[in-house]
């Protein structure tokens, strides 16, 4: 065998040989799970000095070992004006997919009228889509939202809908009961573009940002967050439930609901529970 030739061998015999002594090395443990115990201690500590009966549910959308975390998530509350989550979320999907206009017109029959922030409804007056959509979503008018509702097809449509994002254990509209983990589901279902994408997002959030109602979820973040989300008030309850952005850790879905003690004391609460969310994130 010619010289050249049996150096060649060699030399691949020895790549070969330090290629297969190279130590493998294991794979990077994936970090510990966080310890949601001083959440929920103090979740608990909060609803006992209030007097009131609460449940959270937490989902972060972002980071190497994303949270799932829920206080009572499960347990069935009145969703008072949260139903219009679910509802504004399809009616931003109806857009953004061209089956529907901001700019359609939708009227009004007495039978849709539920006492709210506008006074302004009579007998046949027609009102655009997105009007009625940025009076729901910024004061959370309810003869607004009756008249979407309507034009979507009524309660069964609008539960059909919002089963398909996640809520799997509420009722809405009639008899209206939610529950956190439904809540916080929809946002992380819309959040992942699953109740269509970026162009119903860009015209739902918007909608719900800077509302008139903002004393619970983003009370209790830093100004470095946008807080998209939609409250609902029923005599001692006081419900939100919201996308919080730019958080420590990425974005994050949080719902609260709080039965007692209501109105602008309800609204601290559920800020004190946001803030102690916010803490979490920053651990």
């Amino acid at each position: 065998m010619p010289a050249v030739g049996t150096a060649l061998i060699a030399a691949v015999f020895s790549l070969l040989t330090a290629v297969s002594t190279v130590p493998v090395l294991p794979a990077p443990a994936p970090p510990p799970p966080r310890d949601t115990a001083g959440l929920k201690a103090g979740v608990a500590q909060l609803a006992a000095a209030a007097g009131a009966d609460v449940s959270v549910s937490l989902i972060e959308l972002a980071g190497p070992a994303p949270v799932s975390w829920s206080y009572a998530g499960d347990r069935q509350f009145v969703a008072a004006s949260t139903y219009k989550l679910p509802l504004l979320m399809a009616e931003a999907q109806l857009v953004a997919a061209g089956t529907a206009r901001g700019s359609d017109r939708i009227c009004y029959t007495d039978a849709m009228w539920e006492d709210g922030w506008y006074d302004d409804y009579t007998d046949g007056a027609c009102y655009t889509r997105s009007e009625l959509a940025m009076r729901i979503g910024q004061q959370s008018d309810n003869t607004a939202a009756h008249m979407l509702v309507a034009d979507l097809g009524g309660a069964g449509a609008l539960n059909r809908y919002a089963a398909q994002h996640g809520a799997q254990e509420s009722f809405f509209y009639d008899p209206n009961t939610t529950t956190a983990n439904d809540l916080a589901r929809l946002w992380a279902d819309e959040a992942a573009g699953r109740a269509g994408g970026p162009a119903a997002q860009q015209w739902l959030y918007p909608l719900l940002s800077h509302t008139a109602y903002e004393g619970g979820i983003p009370a209790g973040v830093q100004a470095t967050a946008t807080v998209v989300h939609k409250v609902g008030m029923l005599d001692a309850e006081t419900n939100d439930a919201a996308l919080v952005l730019n958080g420590p850790r990425g974005a994050y879905a949080l719902a609260v609901l709080s039965d007692g003690p209501g109105g602008d004391a309800g609204f601290e609460l559920v800020g004190q529970v946001s803030q102690l969310v916010w803490r979490f994130e920053l651990s």
